[in-house]
């Protein structure tokens, strides 16, 4: 008899109690069952369920072996749905979260690259800075910046989120003396109020790194806010690289410490751990990862 057929009976014997519920569930015979079960304890050489007229009972070892023979089925199911999805088309709709300046900035301009390739599906895409619950808010997948916490979510790495610290020509002209990092504590910061960049900025170059603290009058929970502020010339801001780029390209912003690098932050994309995952939401993982990758 094949292994996993043998296997399969012996789990939902065990799952519903008798083997005549397992012969309802499976469509065949009691008898059938019966024989599956013992089929496979002669094949291990171990008694799996002590029987006795009235009721049947596991061993410990069939215990054990149940856990198992368990998790190799989910194991196949798994792998069959997955062949058998690899040439369905994706289709059905996508909520996605990613945190506000990535969304903005490098996240929308691309998705149409997306809804073009895959007309059958949509996306509801929320933005915000909060940390948002992928389980308990329903969310097929989200982007997160910073180290990941243990949250038991798959994760895919995109590439490294570039921060640039920059500030206005007329306002460097006015300022203190700006040479290296720790003269930032005698300036006009402007505060992200998410993430660690509302108390303290990093700094690097060969001889190692630098934690300055920083303050400032106005503290905000947008970056392209922060950056309006910082073009008018009231301090220097720190942002992602594709919100400060374009203003340095146009001349209203000019990077500060040119000297010093800033350690870029992780970013993924996290995805609950489900062993039968959906052609849309694979999709979707290969797009972001071809946009967004390490390897782009």
């Amino acid at each position: 008899m094949d292994r996993l057929t043998m296997m399969g009976a012996y789990v939902k014997a065990v799952e519903l109690g008798s083997f005549s519920a397992a012969a309802g569930a499976l469509s065949i015979s009691p008898q059938l069952v019966g024989k599956h079960v013992s089929a496979l304890e002669q094949h291990l050489g171990v008694r799996l369920i002590n029987r006795t007229t009235r009721q049947h009972s596991l061993t410990e070892t069939g215990r054990h072996f149940y856990e198992r023979a368990k998790n190799i089925l989910a194991e196949v199911d798994a792998a069959e749905s997955f062949a058998q999805e690899v040439h369905l088309k994706p289709r059905g709709h996508l909520k996605i979260n990613a945190p506000v300046t990535f969304g903005i900035n490098a996240l929308t301009p691309k998705l149409h690259h997306y809804l073009r390739a895959h007309p059958d599906v949509s996306i509801e895409l929320t933005l915000t800075n909060r940390m948002v619950d992928l389980i308990d808010e329903g969310y097929d997948a989200i982007f997160r910046v910073g180290m990941l916490a243990d949250s038991g979510l798959m994760a895919r790495t995109l590439a490294p989120y570039r921060l640039i610290a920059a500030a206005a020509p007329e306002y460097l002209a006015s300022a203190a003396v700006l040479n290296q990092p720790e003269d930032l504590t005698g300036h006009e910061c402007l505060i992200f109020s998410h993430t660690s960049l509302r108390t303290h900025w990093i700094f690097e170059n060969r001889a190692g790194q630098v934690k300055v603290p920083v303050s400032g009058r106005l503290m905000l929970d947008s970056g392209d806010a922060l950056m309006s502020t910082a073009v008018a010339g009231f301090g220097v801001v720190m942002q992602p690289a594709e919100l400060v780029e374009p203003y340095i390209k146009s001349g209203e912003l000019v990077r500060i410490l040119p000297q010093y690098e800033i350690p870029p932050r992780p970013l993924h994309i996290l995805y609950a751990p489900d062993r039968r995952m959906t052609p849309k939401l694979r999709s979707f993982l290969d797009f972001s990862t071809n946009q967004f990758g390490p390897d782009r």
